[in-house]
This record gives structure tokens, C-alpha cells and sequence, in this order.
């Protein structure tokens, strides 16, 4: 997750915290499931490495660890990870379906979770306060997070997973990532790039764009509803 500034800054802003809290709950889920996803292609794959190395379980401090969810908090960027030895794979491109299983449960998630949103208001229309409002606004960001993140991880930049399903197809950049021992600069050049990228072509604008699209096939008063959502939970949305 990418933030200006100091994520939680938004924790002492009132009228911010349901944001955050609402980022931190999604993020959270989303990078355990995505991980779980990895384990369980790996597993499929015939590699046991998740199951001996005690991944495969829902504890955010295994997969994130400590710094990951500090990171999260403070600046709005978390990080997780899933062992798994490619030698043990029986498919020869099971590296890269093992890569990408981590943004196709992104995908699944943010399809679950916008239909779930898409069928709540078109049947009970957009909740106005309490409980029923703030689980709209969390499915809102959960639907919207979750298209970024597949998008994200499917750049093809180390150690992003895009990498390495683009280098189980294209031999040559696989040979390139290796020629260049410790590729992690190329990922703070992305990030830098992100920063400063147009928000139109940036994940976040192709998945509000994309949550959009979909979500207006409910009807025009579900889109009307899910732009008032949009603009309600995300501080910047305007």
C-alpha cells in the first residue's frame, strides 16, 4: 500500500479514523489470504516447503511479521511472504502459477466482496449511519484495495510476483533478473514512479475505475450509491 505522508496521520483525524481502520482490516486479510494462496498452488504444485517452514496458517505475524504491520500503521505500506522451493514444483511453469495464485485470490476477493456490495445496494439501497454503513464502506475499500493489489503484484518488477511469472515465460528476462544479483533498486524506482504517476494510470485509479465499471451493472442508483460510498471512505476522492 502506497500513502503520502504519514499513514497514521489519519488515526488522530476524526473524521479519517473509519478510513484507516477500515485500510489496516483489509490490508491485513488480504495480504494473509494472498500468501495462503501461494502456499496452497505450492502445495498443489508438490511442494511442502509452506507446511514444514508453519505457513500455512491464518497469523498475520507469520506471514507480515512484526515490521510489515508496523509499516502498515505508520505509513500505509505493508509487505508479506511465503516460502516455497520452485525445485519441488511438478508443473514446468508452476513457478509461475504459484506466483500468480497471490493476485488471482486479490482478484477473487475484490469480485466477492463487490457483487456482495453490488446485490446489498440495489436490494436495501445505501445504508445512512451505524453498523450497516460502515461494513458498506468496508466492502468499499475492500473491493477497491484488492484490484490494486492484484494489479501491483503483477508488475513485472522484482520481487513483485509479475517478475517472476513474466521470467517463466520469457527465458531472457529470467536470465536478466539473475544477472542483476540483488534487483530490489528496480522496486524503489517503481515506487518512486508510483508516487509521482498520474492517479488515472496509477493501481489505485485503474481499480476505483475498474470498481466503478463494475459495480455500475447493479443500475444507475448502485453507482449513484457507490460514488457517494467512494467518496465518503477515501479521503482524497473527490
Amino acid at each position: 500500500m502506497i500513502a503520502a505522508g504519514f499513514f497514521i496521520e489519519y488515526l488522530f483525524d476524526p473524521a479519517s479514523q473509519l478510513f484507516f481502520g477500515c485500510v489496516v482490516v483489509t490490508v491485513i486479510i488480504s495480504i494473509v489470504l494472498h500468501e495462503l494462496a501461494h502456499g496452497w498452488a505450492a502445495i498443489w504444485q508438490g511442494d511442502d516447503t509452506p507446511q514444514l517452514q508453519g505457513h500455512m496458517t491464518a497469523d498475520p505475524m507469520v506471514h507480515m511479521g512484526g515490521m510489515s504491520l508496523l509499516m502498515l500503521v505508520l505509513v500505509g505500506f505493508a509487505f508479506g511472504a511465503m516460502p516455497v522451493n520452485p525445485s519441488n514444483f511438478r508443473d514446468k511453469y508452476g513457478d509461475a502459477l504459484v506466483s500468480a495464485a497471490g493476485p488471482a485470490m486479490n482478484f477473487l476477493l475484490a469480485l466477492v466482496s463487490l457483487i456482495a456490495l453490488g446485490l446489498w445496494l440495489k436490494v436495501g439501497g445505501i445504508a445512512t449511519e451505524g453498523f450497516p454503513r460502515n461494513c458498506q464502506l468496508l466492502l468499499t475499500v475492500f473491493g477497491c484495495f484488492n484490484i490494486a493489489l492484484g494489479i501491483f503484484n503483477l508488475l513485472p518488477v522484482p520481487p513483485l510476483d509479475g517478475s517472476t511469472v513474466l521470467g517463466a515465460f520469457v527465458p531472457a528476462y529470467r536470465r536478466w533478473m539473475d544477472s542483476l544479483g540483488s534487483p530490489m533498486f528496480l522496486f524503489f524506482i517503481l515506487f518512486i514512479v508510483l508516487m509521482n504517476a498520474p492517479f488515472e494510470y496509477h493501481p489505485f485509479g485503474v481499480a476505483i475505475r475498474t470498481s466503478s465499471h463494475f459495480i455500475a451493472m447493479f443500475g444507475p442508483d448502485v453507482h449513484n450509491f457507490f460514488i457517494e460510498l467512494l467518496t465518503t471512505i477515501f479521503p482524497w476522492f473527490k
